[in-house]
């Protein structure tokens, strides 16, 4: 007999909280598709109260999800809620995940106000959020660092209200695996109602036990739904990793006897999204999604592998999504053949306007290099949808030099509002003197936090992936470019980020730590 996991997708919500994540609404659609094509239960959209943007990009989601539950965090107060139940209205499955935090510290110092006033407040809020959908979610801010008796109170309280789900975060990632599983199964024993609802793991990853400790909590504390983000993206460490839980249950099936819904195929797709629209560069040895993750480098092991895969490989790298067959098209491919390979990599294509403007760009691009790759054509999908977002400062053409002994020299020409204009500057290297070109006319006063370059596939023809990281006035943007040219690769990242700057919607507030 096997139990159904749940895997409860927050990316869009707490991996969004890391500095420098912030997404526009496309973005946040554009994600929601590949995890709906990932096939997780639960999409944590936002946080609706935070911001009108905030808003606007969960309605959006629950406007074209169909198959996974669309879900928003709120506070535990009706403002919150009434503002999440109205984000979700589109959704064909909703639900209202909300919060207030339980430790003792949290109540003294943050909310400032006494056990009991905790205690009515979340049930009201599990309550008024029961108007809106059977599907409610409660999570005790800083559970695991609250007081057992209090957290056994207020939970079979919530329950009572119509709490369908119960959360119990490592809010600040201080637990350990032995004593985390034993605190969710003392919770589950302790609490008479406790078979009323599901139980849900949220750790983060402060101490690098993040999926150990979800795992305790699954097999340990019998916990049915694991909260995680793609990549393990998170506000300071980071989350539970997803690829590493799906990947973990699956392969050791044997161990914890749980069923997925999971396609696994589609978790590397993910990640390399996720990735390329928040800046937040995979590490090589990532586990499942990283360069290295199926490499090896070791004689004994290249020879064992050889002979049998499964000497060294406990999973196949095909499985989570890693393709073998890379090279597909060229400068001679026409547009059927390029319009049949993005539906096979899983591109959603809204328009044939969308998809003749994409297979413009590819042909630019087979002009400048001889061979395509998957990676390559999903670069370019990505650049086509952040081509149709109003932009305020768009890339034209660039002319620099450099060499050895002289300064280097940049012209840079780009649009501004509905003006051409251009600008020309010196650096300490063409990088620098294209910035600098560019700030010279627009006089951002814009903090550089990070500057990226990666190759999107290999050899010297790849394109380059530039991320530009900006910081103004407490907004932290990122803006990525991709050509062929590392130099205009980064000019467009940086006006990419300058758009994100001067687009007043994408500003964010984190009212509170969320779970």
């Amino acid at each position: 007999m096997t139990d159904k996991l749940i895997i409860f997708d927050t990316t869009l919500r707490d991996g969004e909280q890391s500095p420098g994540a912030s997404m526009t609404k496309d973005e946040k659609v554009r994600i929601a598709r590949q995890l709906e094509r990932l096939r997780v239960d639960v999409i944590e959209a936002g946080f609706a109260a935070s911001s009108h943007g905030d808003a606007a990009a969960i309605a959006a989601v629950a406007a074209v999800v169909k198959d996974s539950i669309v879900c928003s965090l709120a506070r535990a107060n009706e403002k919150d809620i009434t503002i999440a139940a109205e984000s979700l209205k589109a959704a064909n499955a909703k639900r209202i995940h909300t919060f207030i935090a339980t430790s003792a510290l949290h109540m003294e110092k943050k909310l400032r106000m006494t056990p009991d006033q905790v205690f009515d407040q979340a049930k009201a809020a599990v309550r008024f959020a029961r108007k809106f959908t059977n599907d409610v979610e409660f999570s005790p801010e800083d559970g695991y660092r609250s007081d057992m008796d209090f957290l056994c109170r207020i939970l079979e309280a919530v329950i009572k209200e119509g709490a369908t789900t119960l959360n119990i975060p490592d809010t600040v990632g201080y637990a350990v695996p032995e004593l985390y599983g034993h605190f969710i199964k003392t919770l589950r024993t302790r609490i008479p109602n406790s078979d009323k609802a599901i139980w849900s793991v949220h750790c983060h990853n402060d101490l690098g036990m993040g999926v150990a400790n979800s795992l305790a909590g699954v097999v340990t504390g019998g916990a049915r739904q694991v909260e995680c983000t793609i990549n393990g993206l998170g506000e300071r460490a980071g989350n539970t990793s997803l690829e590493e839980i799906v990947m973990a249950v699956r392969t050791r099936k044997d161990f914890f006897k749980l069923d997925l819904r999971i396609d696994a195929t589609q978790i590397v797709p993910a990640s390399k999204l996720v990735s390329q629209i928040t800046g937040f560069v995979v590490q090589p040895n990532k586990a499942v999604v990283g360069a290295n993750a199926f490499a090896h480098a070791s004689g004994i092991h290249q020879d064992g592998v050889l002979k049998a895969r499964d000497t060294y490989e406990i999973m196949r790298a095909e499985d989570v999504g890693w393709s073998a067959n890379r090279i597909v098209l060229g400068k001679l491919s026409g547009r059927n053949a390029f319009k049949q390979r993005i539906q096979e990599l899983g591109v959603v294509l809204e328009s044939e306007t969308e998809l003749n403007e994409a297979f413009a760009r590819f042909k630019a691009l087979a002009d400048q290099k001889s061979e395509i790759f998957d990676e390559d054509i999903v670069s370019l999908m990505s650049d086509s949808a952040m081509s149709q977002q109003k932009e305020h400062y768009g890339f034209i053409s660039l002319n620099q030099h450099s060499e050895t002994g002289e300064r280097p020299k940049s012209r840079v020409v780009f649009k501004v509002g509905d003006q051409d204009v251009s600008s020309e500057a010196e650096g300490n290297g063409p990088v620098d003197a294209t910035l600098n070109a560019i700030e010279k006319k627009v006089e951002s006063g814009a903090e550089l936090l990070l500057f990226s370059v990666n190759a999107i596939t290999s050899g010297t023809q790849s394109q380059g992936e530039v991320t530009m990281r900006l910081s103004k006035g407490g907004r932290i943007v990122n803006g990525v470019g991709m050509d062929p040219d590392i130099i205009a690769a980064s000019a467009k990242a940086y006006l990419a980020a300058l758009n994100k700057l001067h687009d007043p919607s994408q500003a964010k507030l984190n009212a509170q730590m969320a779970p």
